[in-house]
């Protein structure tokens, strides 16, 4: 008698059933209980792969063998076979051991990972005529598939059982049984009758059974339109958009790991008022006053001082704030994040540092303190140093100070000083980084003068330009003003509306601002020349990311045109309301508005409109471009070396080119985006959700006909790819000089007839050193965007798809592999332009090429890449 019955299950092998002897009945081997060591009574491996039976085999197992039974049906022993692709639970770069040796366990006492197939022609019946669900197959060899040291993909063998009453599968349940969570990446099946192969791309983090309420289901490649949805598969398409809009969720539940919810909650959790009033922080979202897009609810409880607040995570776990798991950073990416933020231990550390620094380190003496930050580090104190030594993990101490401590946070030399240390003071560097630094998109042409105000008179005053003809016209190359702005040479960079609400509260800190106008005439070579400054002083793509994982189907193909636009940009979001835009957190204490910063972005968001984010509608906006039906953009540059413009304008159109011939495959007429359901809930949702405070706004786009839906892809798949490149990843190599861009001043200009006035025009260096932050804010702001402008390894830029076999429709394959080359091609022109002396625009003063709209790049610090979303 076997005293291991409970182990052995069902097991077939080559026409031939292996069975072994039982008081009741005949039970074959199964796969799973050859894990177990060679004993007397079992088969080992070796037995199985030469099918021999058991000695204790009985004569019905000969006669088997001996083909004089034959019970089976056709396809009775057609075996499917498959190899899945997953990556195993690890921490950083490393496996997490623990995991590993608790899921081998599992699978010695059975628990083990299945999966069951999923019928796309053939219905149930007695389930309602759902796909009919194949039987449990699992994942083979787990204990002896070597996991490679870092984290990397493993792959397994898996074997179903054929059923007829299948035939071709479109999904497939899996069910996690181990202890720990894998990252399943691909399965593949082949020679599947009738059909061949078939590819399930997955992408998603699988979680213990026990953590869900509803089976994982995973579906092939093909794309369907809501409509054309396999009737077997319609159900367990519309359940699985239920589970991911946590239709059925507790709605009061704070949200764990495992979640798969994505829903929307306020920017409420900017503020922390359980710390002190000066925390607090007003709503942003759901009012008249502070209008805002929403984000993704987590479900942290409010804090015990104001319900309406919802509380924060400590500063150690703000990495692990709820996103749903797959929209988390990869490893590589934290890693990444992990070894440069180690940079801004300082905001850790902040207060007894800051108390230390005083009266030794705490402002800049010179402009040679700035340059040695990149030169050599700062020399620290002993009792500074002694403090971090005591304060952190050994490990993460050698990390801060690779040379035993004597200097600390060393940097990278910014494009902006490599190649002329002075170049960044010209008059010629400052304009043209109106066109190819890192705001390119505020600047506009002067249509009227002076300039004027919309602001309320009422409330504000008359706050028309102070300018006067006298103070310009003598820099304008013998034309008048009238004559200047006829012939677009007068251009205007315009902070003072945007600015004027906030500036007496700002004022009121530490901080000192105005909001300022600068004038600039076009000179005949197509560069910039100020002419006078007049001082007085992420998130709207989130609520896309959540409406198209809550209303459209992975099977959509809208889904699969703008899933890798929404890469990790939940989870960037999410840290960053945890340590940049919290109250007290980076940017406040580095940016210029303070403890106003996200406030302001309230009011800047209440001028935000969604067609106007299209390039070209943009640039015609601010007066930059006209529509010319014959240029190649059907719009003309008024300054034509502009390279923001330029570059963007030829990605822009790749973009919009590929968007149209993916939608034009999908949808041949207005009526089938008119009647695609999961498309019409998706631009509803976006509209009164995500985007509720501006759901009543005319301009919206009704998505009632195939341009509506070409246009506004295109603009989202701008503002996630280009649009953020341009803006994000040249601020270390020009804002990483602190005086070339300082985000706060700490005194306003000194005036006429004062001692400062006098410091000022005898040592002017002097003077504007005494503007900047003290050396502990700086170094924490440059540690920022540092990291801020980096690139991770695993970086995917636009074109580049994450899984070659994203789709089954070769034309689709194509036009994408169209796109990519086109992109290629953009390259090698921006390239060829930065080289073209008489586009001075493209280098200046500093040296430093446009490639910021150059689409590929390295890992990295580069200044250069157009990732596919906003990730960072």
């Amino acid at each position: 008698m076997l005293h291991c019955k409970h182990l052995l299950t069902p097991f077939s092998f080559k026409r031939k059933v292996v069975a072994v002897a039982t008081p009741n009945n005949l039970t074959s081997i199964n796969h799973r209980a050859l894990l177990l060591p060679k004993l007397p009574g079992f088969l080992s491996m070796d037995d199985v792969t030469r099918s021999q039976p058991l000695p204790l085999a009985s004569t019905a197992a000969k006669a088997s063998q001996n083909n004089t039974i034959d019970p089976h049906p056709k396809y009775e022993d057609k075996k499917i076979k498959g190899r899945v692709v997953l990556m195993k639970k690890n921490v950083l770069d490393l496996n997490d051991l623990t995991a590993s040796v608790l899921d081998r366990v599992d699978e010695l006492v059975g628990k083990a990972v299945s999966l069951q197939l999923i019928s796309s022609v053939n219905g149930d019946p007695e389930k309602g005529s759902p796909g009919k669900v194949g039987k449990p197959a699992y994942l083979e060899n787990w204990i002896t598939t070597i996991t490679p040291l870092t984290a990397g993909d493993s792959a397994f063998d898996i074997t179903f059982d054929w059923d007829e009453e299948i035939g071709v599968p479109g999904a497939f349940i899996i069910r996690n049984d181990h202890h720990s969570e894998f990252y399943l990446k691909t399965l593949t099946l082949e020679d599947v009758p009738g059909e061949g192969r078939i590819h399930f791309v997955c992408n998603s983090w699988v979680y213990p059974a026990d953590k869900y309420k509803k089976d994982r289901i995973f579906f092939t490649n093909k794309t369907y339109l809501s409509s054309d949805t396999p009737k077997p598969l319609q159900k367990f398409r519309e359940e699985e958009l239920v589970n991911l809009r946590g239709d059925d969720d507790d709605k009061t539940r704070e949200l764990q790991e495992w979640d798969r919810v994505y829903d929307y909650a306020y920017y409420n959790d900017l503020g922390n008022p359980d710390k002190g009033q000066e925390y607090a922080r007003p709503v942003l979202g759901g009012s008249s006053e502070f209008p805002y897009p929403r984000r993704g609810r987590t479900g942290r409880p409010p804090t015990k001082t104001d319900p309406n607040t919802e509380s924060q995570l400590k500063l150690i776990m703000s990495l692990n704030i709820y996103v749903p798991r797959d929209e988390r950073f990869g490893p590589l990416k934290l890693s990444d994040l992990l070894a440069y933020g180690l940079k801004t231990i300082p905001q850790v550390l902040k207060p007894e540092l800051a108390a230390l620094l005083v009266g030794s380190h705490n402002e800049f003496n010179n402009m040679q303190e700035i340059l040695m930050l990149y030169e050599g580090g700062i020399e620290l104190p002993d009792g500074i140093l002694k403090y971090i030594r005591d304060s952190i993990h050994e490990e993460l101490f050698k990390e801060l100070f690779p040379t035993d401590g004597e200097n600390f946070l060393k940097f990278p030399v910014p494009q902006v000083i490599q190649d002329n240390k002075s170049a960044w003071r010209t008059d010629e560097e400052f304009a043209r980084e109106m066109l190819a630094g890192v705001n390119p998109v505020a600047i506009r042409r002067l249509q009227e003068f002076p300039p004027a105000s919309k602001l309320d008179q009422k409330a504000y005053g008359d706050q028309t330009s102070q300018i006067t003809k006298e103070h310009i016209e003598h820099n304008l190359k013998g034309l008048s003003i009238d004559e200047a702005i006829k012939n677009n040479k007068l251009f205007i960079l315009d902070h003072h509306d945007a600015l004027m609400p906030y500036l007496r509260r700002i004022n009121t800190t530490s901080t000192k601002t105005y909001s300022s106008r600068t004038l600039l005439f076009l000179e005949n070579d197509g560069t910039l020349k100020p002419l006078a400054i007049e001082l007085k002083t992420h998130a709207v793509i989130e609520p896309f990311v959540i409406a198209a994982n809550r209303q459209l189907s992975v099977l959509h193909p809208i889904h699969k045109l703008l899933h890798p636009h929404f890469r990790e940009t939940m989870n960037a979001n999410a840290i960053a309301r945890e340590v940049l835009t919290n109250a007290g957190g980076i940017i406040e204490e580095t940016v210029f508005p303070a403890k106003f910063s996200m406030e302001w972005s309230s009011v800047m968001y209440k001028n935000w409109v969604f067609p106007e984010q299209a390039l070209p509608v943009d640039l015609i906006k601010r007066g930059m471009a006209v529509e010319d039906p014959k240029s190649s953009h059907s719009v003309r540059l008024l300054i034509e070396d502009y390279p923001y413009a330029a570059d963007g304008l030829e990605i822009w159109s790749a973009i919009k080119t590929w968007v149209k011939e993916f939608c034009s495959f999908y949808y041949k007429n207005d009526e089938m985006v008119q009647n695609d359901s999961e498309l019409q809930s998706w631009w509803k949702e976006l509209r009164e959700e995500g985007h509720g405070d501006k759901k009543d706004e005319p301009w919206w786009p009704k998505m009632q006909t195939c341009e509506e839906l070409i246009e506004s892809c295109t603009i989202i798949i701008w503002l996630s790819s280009a649009y953020h490149a341009a803006i994000n990843y040249g601020q270390y190599s020009i804002g990483g000089y602190v005086p070339n861009r300082p985000s706060i001043s700490l005194h306003f200009m000194p005036e006429e007839g004062t001692p400062e006035y006098e410091e000022l025009k005898t040592n002017p260096d002097k003077a504007f050193l005494k503007t900047f932050t003290p050396q502990l804010q700086t170094l924490l702001g440059m540690a920022s965007i540092e990291i801020l402008s980096r690139h991770p390894v695993d970086e995917l830029y636009l074109g580049q798809r994450g899984t070659p076999e994203w789709t089954t429709d070769a034309n689709m394959l194509q036009a994408s592999e169209d796109f990519r080359k086109k992109l290629e091609g953009i390259e090698k022109r921006i390239i060829k332009m930065n080289k073209d002396e008489k586009l001075k625009n493209r280098v200046g003063p500093a040296k430093i090429p446009y490639t910021l709209l150059y689409p590929s790049s390295e890992p990295g610090l580069t200044g250069k890449g157009i990732p596919n979303s906003v990730n960072i």
